[in-house]
């Protein structure tokens, strides 16, 4: 199984076509943090900014999108995409790993690994801080996959394949950091 995390498109195409064409080419589910297709008054405008296209591309995703909703999208985003925008929280158990992913805006680290184990899932995605974050907290991986479209940094994405989860660098799909994933059922 191939699962690609990303978070805060904003809007910015480009992003989204970089991780299609790279380290989400093969992947079997997509699952998205929030801050979809509008960049946000404080933000600039991404790469590529074309919210009505990145739109379009995600709902011609070959494979099914999970969606967070993110402090920067709105009940109109929803009418202009084909899966749902869950909120606060997205839920999947996919082959063993129980996955929780959020915006999280409101949250610091503390408060989201606190959140993972109270709910018991092996990896906690979240967005907001368009800074990838790769890091276990007990029995909890925090992973901020970062932005492709307006990142404090380098842009970037993370893709789970098989046990490892993965932080990878737009365009180039190089490897920025990676940890093994253990389900908990298996500890």
């Amino acid at each position: 199984m191939r699962i690609g995390f990303i978070s805060d498109t904003h809007g910015g195409l480009a992003g989204w076509q970089e991780a299609m064409a790279g380290p989400f080419a093969e992947a079997d589910l997509i699952i998205h943090c929030g801050d979809l297709l509008y960049h946000g008054p404080r933000n600039p405008m991404p790469k590529g900014y074309d919210p009505a296209a990145l739109a379009e591309a995600m709902n011609a995703s070959p494979a099914p999108l999970l969606i967070a909703r993110g402090n920067c999208d709105s009940d109109v985003d929803q009418l202009a995409l084909d899966y749902p925008i869950q909120a606060p929280y997205v839920f999947a158990q996919v082959e063993g790993l129980r996955i929780l992913a959020g915006h999280a805006e409101d949250l610091d680290l503390d408060k989201i690994a606190g959140l993972g184990a109270r709910y018991r899932v092996d990896i906690f995605a979240f967005g907001h801080i368009h800074t990838p974050v790769l890091e276990r907290r007990g029995e909890v991986t925090l992973l901020e996959p970062g932005s492709p479209a307006l990142p404090k940094g380098e842009p970037t994405v993370a893709v789970l394949d098989g046990r490892v989860l993965r932080i990878v660098r737009l365009p180039d799909g190089e490897i920025l950091n990676e940890a093994m994933i253990t389900p908990r059922c298996a500890r």
